[in-house]
């Protein structure tokens, strides 16, 4: 695994937050030392397939980056019949989660917006959707929505707000805290967070769960939560 150092030497010019080349190098320890809790909600994707995967059902990872919620979907199927479905918009990710993931797995390299939504018993959207502009959120989940059989589930796992907003920069800091007990330096911390700036919008879990249930999702609750970064369930 190689480290990720892309943000610990001063940048005259920080750049958009994009998953290129270096990012992807470095991706599976910027993933473990940036996001609290992230390897608990891929190990719950392997029961939630066991439990909600049915036959003959389509089963995607919309953003699947390098693949990791594919593969613990993957170990939960039972059914030879079920199809994974893996999406992501950077060619880069998609090659190297080409190394990684079974061939028996559908890898496509484009935009979740362009993705058509069939028969799916199961989707998710593992810190994807906070990378979608947010006036076309609603969109999207109108269509995975309707392309989801009764009782299907999404997964939907976001960095959050909150509406208080002394709330909000104490969990802020408790991510910076995270970060740092993880090594992180405060040039990097600085330098990553005017990176991602104008790039991840986090919206508060009130405003997921209404726009969930207006897409067509029956009921939404809120399983993992580690400051501020959450997990969703929606049940179609």
């Amino acid at each position: 695994m190689s480290k990720d150092a892309i943000y610990n030497q001063p940048i005259a010019n920080v750049s958009e937050f994009r998953f290129d080349a270096r990012v992807v190098d470095v991706f599976d320890d910027m993933i473990e030392r940036s996001v609290p809790g992230y390897r608990a909600i891929l190990s719950m994707l392997t029961p939630l397939a066991a439990r909600y995967a049915t036959p003959n059902s389509n089963l995607y990872d919309l953003g699947c980056s390098l693949g990791g919620a594919t593969q613990a979907l993957q170990k939960g199927l039972t059914d030879p019949t079920s199809q994974l479905i893996a999406i992501d918009s950077s060619p880069e990710m998609v090659a190297k989660a080409a190394q990684r993931l079974d061939k028996a797995i559908k890898l496509h390299c484009r935009d979740i917006r362009d993705q058509s939504i069939e028969q799916a018993s199961i989707v998710v959207l593992n810190f994807t959707l906070q990378f979608i502009p947010i006036d076309q959120r609603t969109n999207l989940l109108n269509r995975i929505a309707k392309g989801m059989q009764p009782g299907g589930v999404l997964v939907l796992s976001e960095k959050i707000a909150f509406t208080d907003p002394h709330i909000n920069q104490h969990m802020i800091e408790l991510h910076q805290d995270f970060k740092r007990a993880h090594g992180y330096s405060e040039l990097e911390i600085s330098q990553k967070r005017s990176a991602l700036e104008n790039v991840l919008i986090p919206e508060t879990l009130e405003t997921h769960h209404h726009r969930l249930k207006s897409s067509g999702f029956q009921s939404v609750e809120t399983w993992f939560q580690c400051f501020n970064f959450s997990s969703m369930l929606a049940f179609k």
